[in-house]
């Protein structure tokens, strides 16, 4: 272990410091206008985080869709991670994940003719595009786009990660930062993601002083709600269970494909139950030798009573599955996330939006 510490300080310290010189060179070029950012007259709301992926930005995206909807004509824009397109795609009820991306799907399901939600690699050109197919949005929120500069946001948001935050971190590819934490100084505002239901005072004020952000910088502190289980295919399961009645003579295959699956089998190992994990990379697509072996997990699993559980993002790429298992429809389940807003409560936090909206330089009179 000593030894393989002591390479990745050899290989891997000196690369990361080259990145960071390399990162800190573009971000100047932006400041001293080098590189052009484009403003636009309406709100642009950035969410993004420092670290590689596992900060909770699209559930948290949600959040700000379903808190802002009856004020603002909204919509969204990513870049649409791994899917199988390239250049502008605008959603549609015939849209699938490898069109626009899993994340993408997930909040156009949820949110569907209510938002329009695109992906487009240029955000300058798909906040365009979508301006174009609808003249009336007054808000675009951006999905991780904190790195992407060429569009001036009205509104900052840095998510850290509770057990993995950015002051305890390190530069690509040493650590997991893509920018250095100076970055953070960027952000109207920081969500502290994924806290544990009882995080101390104690926890408050170290993260407090460690991240050490400007008075005009606002911290918030969210963590995740579970809800009932959900079956992925509605149309096959007769028998929804819920985690009070299963019970620990269960047992439970959790498939997760997200880049931190942590608190997901925290928060199942909690309900008693017996649980065995197979965990594939984030945003992986199955294939069909993947769905053999999840059969094959599922049939080894010791109890009579047994279910498939997965994420919420895993299930919107397993619904779209055409190797699925047809006799396990009826078992899998995945298990919906809500972002809760605590020590300041939610109200702030869309108030905060709010405010740096009507404070930042495009809508000041």
């Amino acid at each position: 272990m000593a030894r393989n510490k002591l390479l990745s300080i050899l290989l891997l310290y000196p690369i990361s410091k080259i990145y960071g010189m390399g990162m800190a060179v573009r971000n100047k070029m932006f400041e001293y206008g080098m590189l052009k950012q484009q403003e636009f007259d309406i709100p642009i709301v950035v969410v993004g985080n420092l670290a590689m992926g596992g900060t909770g930005k699209t559930p948290h995206v949600e959040y700000i869709v379903e808190s802002l909807l009856g004020r603002y004509n909204i919509g969204v824009l990513s870049r649409g991670y791994k899917r199988a397109t390239k250049g502008f795609v605008l959603a549609s009820p015939q849209s699938r994940p490898e069109d626009i991306g899993d994340e993408s799907y997930q909040i156009y399901r949820k949110f569907g003719p209510d938002i329009t939600l695109a992906v487009c690699e240029n955000r300058v050109e798909g906040i365009r595009q979508m301006r174009e197919i609808n003249p009336g949005l007054n808000m675009i929120i951006l999905d991780d786009a904190f790195q992407h500069r060429y569009v001036k946001p009205s509104v900052s948001i840095i998510l850290t990660e509770y057990n993995r935050p950015i002051f305890k971190d390190k530069l690509l590819p040493y650590g997991r930062l893509r920018e250095s934490a100076r970055a953070l100084n960027r952000a109207d505002m920081v969500v502290v993601t994924k806290c544990p239901p009882d995080i101390k005072p104690m926890q408050y004020r170290i993260f407090e002083e460690s991240l050490n952000l400007f008075p005009y910088q606002k911290l918030f502190f969210s963590r995740y709600n579970y809800g009932h289980l959900v079956p992925v295919f509605p149309e096959e399961a007769p028998d929804i269970p819920t985690f009070g009645a299963i019970g620990p003579e269960t047992s439970v295959l959790v498939i997760t494909g997200v880049a931190n699956p942590k608190p997901f089998v925290r928060f199942l190992r909690r309900q008693k139950v017996k649980v065995k994990l197979k965990r594939f990379a984030d945003h992986h697509n199955f294939s069909s030798s993947d769905m053999e072996e999840i059969a094959r997990l599922f049939d080894e699993l010791p109890s009579e009573k047994k279910y498939v559980v997965t994420t919420e993002k895993d299930a919107v790429r397993i619904l779209n599955n055409p190797y699925f298992p047809h006799r396990l429809k009826k078992f899998i389940f995945y298990v919906p996330i809500k972002v809760e807003f605590i020590s300041r409560g939610d109200a702030g936090f869309t108030a905060g939006i709010e405010k740096t909206i009507h404070e930042s330089h495009l809508f000041k009179s």
